[in-house]
């Protein structure tokens, strides 16, 4: 009797050696947090991440795509399936009157701000300290300093299990951290995207930069965190309600609440995702008894919980 053909099998002749399985997933995300992917494959440009996720589908095998690893809680159990790690980073700037920058899916924000400034565009100056990949600013509708996705997306090519195509900002239907991606109203991966700029000197949207980073120097803590951990509530700021409730520098295990800065926890070393996940609710029922409000997450807990 022939053995029947395993999901994994398929992948390694299709693959071959950029298939690897029970890999740690902690170096590949912003908090350094994370347990292992059963399956783990990397996509190097846009063409592979489609050549993939296609195969993926067609295997009917569970996937979960990691950018920059950053907005994310990888649980301690790691992540059943398999986890695709996005180095899609295809660049291409188009001048003009009206330029605009088209770029894929797995390029690091903040790279791009600072590359487009050095060609002397501005528009991106916002997202210069913003953590993670175009993907992942597209899905959640990043934002910083008063500017976001919303402000600046043209297009984002989309995959789906049947199609592929480009969806307009309009089509996106953004709110704040929001999109139809986010809410789960389209199941579809972001390839790539198409960004508007602004024509400026590269010293101007420089200074902008520096002045970004200085301020964000100057307010968030370094080291190895998530990014954000709440959304602001309508008119308020989640840091100041956690910091209100008397939780800055609230500790378990390793992870500690930013004596700095309420809204991000940080990982003081072989952190574990249970010790963040119970900071996080530490933090909700304490600012729901003291201020009366239901403080919603901006990361989102992946893997097996």
């Amino acid at each position: 009797m022939i053995a029947p053909v395993r999901p994994i099998d398929v992948l390694y002749a299709k693959l071959g050696d950029k298939v690897k399985e029970n890999v740690l997933l902690a170096p590949y995300t912003s908090a350094r947090i994370g347990g292992p992917a059963d399956i783990f494959v990397v996509a190097d440009n846009v063409a592979e991440l489609a050549r993939i996720l296609k195969l993926l589908w067609k295997q009917e095998m569970p996937f979960t795509i990691l950018g920059g690893g950053s907005n994310v809680l990888v649980s301690d159990k790691g992540i059943r399936g398999v986890v695709v790690l996005n180095r899609a980073k295809a660049v291409r700037f188009h001048g003009g009157d009206q330029p605009s920058v088209m770029v894929e899916s797995g390029v690091v924000f903040s790279n791009l701000a600072n590359r487009c400034a050095s060609k002397s565009f501005a528009g991106l100056e916002w997202a210069a300290t913003v953590p993670g990949t175009i993907g992942g600013a597209v899905y959640g509708n990043a934002g910083a300093f008063g500017g976001d996705m919303a402000g600046n997306l043209m297009w984002a090519e989309l995959l789906t299990d049947t199609s592929r195509e480009k969806f307009t900002v309009e089509q996106m239907d953004y709110g704040y951290r929001t999109s139809v991606l986010k809410r789960g109203e389209v199941k579809a991966i972001v390839l790539s995207a198409e960004l508007s700029l602004k024509n400026s000197t590269k010293e101007e949207a420089t200074v902008k930069i520096q002045q970004f980073s200085a301020h964000r120097k100057a307010t968030q803590p370094p080291g190895a965190s998530m990014g954000s951990m709440f959304k602001n509530p309508n008119g308020d700021y989640a840091g100041k309600l956690i910091e209100a409730s008397g939780l800055k520098g609230a500790r378990i295990g390793n992870a500690e609440i930013s004596p700095l800065h309420g809204n991000f926890f940080i990982n003081h070393a072989n952190t574990r995702a249970e010790d963040i996940r119970a900071l996080v609710e530490l933090v909700q029922k304490t600012v729901k008894e003291k201020q009366s409000i239901d403080l919603e997450l901006e990361i989102e807990f992946v893997g097996d919980w």
